[in-house]
Protein backbone atom coordinates (compact mmCIF):
# COMPACT_ATOMS: atom_id res chain seq x y z
CA UNK A 1 0.00 0.00 0.00
CA UNK A 2 1.51 3.03 -1.42
CA UNK A 3 1.97 6.28 1.42
CA UNK A 4 -0.97 8.06 -0.45
CA UNK A 5 -3.18 5.34 0.28
CA UNK A 6 -2.36 5.44 4.19
CA UNK A 7 -2.78 9.14 4.43
CA UNK A 8 -6.53 9.28 3.49
CA UNK A 9 -8.02 7.24 5.52
CA UNK A 10 -6.04 8.53 8.25
CA UNK A 11 -7.14 12.15 7.16
CA UNK A 12 -9.96 10.89 7.73
CA UNK A 13 -10.43 9.78 10.28
CA UNK A 14 -8.31 12.87 11.79
CA UNK A 15 -11.60 14.94 10.33
CA UNK A 16 -13.97 12.92 11.60
CA UNK A 17 -12.53 12.80 15.58
CA UNK A 18 -12.03 17.21 15.15
CA UNK A 19 -15.45 17.26 13.99
CA UNK A 20 -17.33 14.96 16.57
CA UNK A 21 -16.56 17.08 20.05
CA UNK A 22 -18.61 20.11 17.62
CA UNK A 23 -21.89 18.07 16.92
CA UNK A 24 -21.80 16.43 20.63
CA UNK A 25 -21.88 19.53 22.60
CA UNK A 26 -24.94 21.02 24.20
CA UNK A 27 -26.62 24.21 24.14
CA UNK A 28 -26.58 25.91 26.70
CA UNK A 29 -28.29 29.76 28.43
CA UNK A 30 -26.43 31.60 30.70
CA UNK A 31 -28.66 32.24 33.86
CA UNK A 32 -28.30 35.19 36.19
CA UNK A 33 -26.72 33.89 38.88
CA UNK A 34 -26.09 30.43 40.85
CA UNK A 35 -27.06 28.60 44.15
CA UNK A 36 -24.49 27.59 45.73
CA UNK A 37 -24.49 24.98 48.69
CA UNK A 38 -21.44 24.91 51.72
CA UNK A 39 -20.46 23.20 54.40
CA UNK A 40 -18.43 24.04 57.25
CA UNK A 41 -16.90 21.19 58.18
CA UNK A 42 -16.23 21.88 61.92
CA UNK A 43 -18.78 22.91 62.82
CA UNK A 44 -21.46 20.83 60.61
CA UNK A 45 -23.03 24.50 59.68
CA UNK A 46 -24.58 24.47 56.03
CA UNK A 47 -26.27 26.72 53.57
CA UNK A 48 -27.28 27.96 50.25
CA UNK A 49 -25.18 30.96 49.06
CA UNK A 50 -26.78 33.28 45.87
CA UNK A 51 -25.02 35.17 43.92
CA UNK A 52 -24.83 37.10 40.43
CA UNK A 53 -23.44 36.69 37.61
CA UNK A 54 -20.02 38.78 37.75
CA UNK A 55 -20.56 39.03 41.77
CA UNK A 56 -18.55 37.53 44.63
CA UNK A 57 -19.98 36.31 48.14
CA UNK A 58 -19.20 35.20 51.66
CA UNK A 59 -18.56 31.99 52.69
CA UNK A 60 -16.82 32.09 56.13
CA UNK A 61 -13.64 34.18 55.02
CA UNK A 62 -13.93 32.37 51.68
CA UNK A 63 -15.01 34.61 49.25
CA UNK A 64 -16.56 33.35 46.57
CA UNK A 65 -16.60 34.86 42.41
CA UNK A 66 -18.77 33.71 39.99
CA UNK A 67 -18.12 34.58 36.31
CA UNK A 68 -21.46 33.35 34.80
CA UNK A 69 -23.48 30.11 35.75
CA UNK A 70 -24.78 28.26 32.10
CA UNK A 71 -27.16 24.98 32.56
CA UNK A 72 -28.98 23.27 28.89
CA UNK A 73 -31.40 25.05 26.57
CA UNK A 74 -34.68 25.15 28.34
CA UNK A 75 -34.06 22.84 30.41
CA UNK A 76 -33.25 25.68 33.88
CA UNK A 77 -33.49 22.84 36.44
CA UNK A 78 -30.87 20.42 34.76
CA UNK A 79 -27.48 20.54 35.19
CA UNK A 80 -25.91 23.96 36.06
CA UNK A 81 -22.14 24.73 35.02
CA UNK A 82 -20.56 27.72 36.82
CA UNK A 83 -17.54 29.74 35.91
CA UNK A 84 -15.96 29.89 40.04
CA UNK A 85 -12.90 31.70 41.69
CA UNK A 86 -12.56 30.80 45.44
CA UNK A 87 -9.88 32.77 47.31
CA UNK A 88 -9.28 31.51 51.06
CA UNK A 89 -9.38 35.32 52.79
CA UNK A 90 -10.32 38.72 50.81
CA UNK A 91 -6.92 39.24 49.39
CA UNK A 92 -5.04 35.66 48.97
CA UNK A 93 -4.23 34.19 46.06
CA UNK A 94 -7.13 31.46 44.64
CA UNK A 95 -7.24 28.31 45.71
CA UNK A 96 -9.76 27.27 43.18
CA UNK A 97 -10.69 28.57 39.34
CA UNK A 98 -12.62 27.02 36.80
CA UNK A 99 -16.13 25.26 35.74
CA UNK A 100 -18.17 23.22 38.62
CA UNK A 101 -20.73 20.69 37.65
CA UNK A 102 -23.88 20.58 39.72
CA UNK A 103 -24.35 16.79 38.33
CA UNK A 104 -19.84 16.25 39.41
CA UNK A 105 -19.27 18.47 42.15
CA UNK A 106 -16.41 16.16 43.08
CA UNK A 107 -15.25 16.35 39.28
CA UNK A 108 -13.51 19.48 40.13
CA UNK A 109 -14.03 20.06 43.42
CA UNK A 110 -12.84 23.44 45.84
CA UNK A 111 -9.84 22.09 48.06
CA UNK A 112 -10.29 23.32 51.49
CA UNK A 113 -9.65 22.54 55.19
CA UNK A 114 -12.76 23.70 56.65
CA UNK A 115 -15.45 24.00 54.03
CA UNK A 116 -16.83 22.05 50.71
CA UNK A 117 -18.76 24.41 48.45
CA UNK A 118 -20.70 23.03 45.38
CA UNK A 119 -23.50 24.34 42.60
CA UNK A 120 -27.04 23.68 43.14
CA UNK A 121 -28.41 25.17 40.16
CA UNK A 122 -28.73 28.41 38.11
CA UNK A 123 -30.44 31.65 38.58
CA UNK A 124 -32.89 32.33 35.76
CA UNK A 125 -34.79 35.53 37.34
Amino acid sequence: MSLWNRCIPAAALLALAIGLPAAAQEEVEVGTGVVLRWVDKITTESGDLEIANASAGQVGRMRVELGECRYPAGNPAGDAYAFLTVHPEETAPPIFSGWMLASAPALNAVEHQRYDIWVLRCMTQ
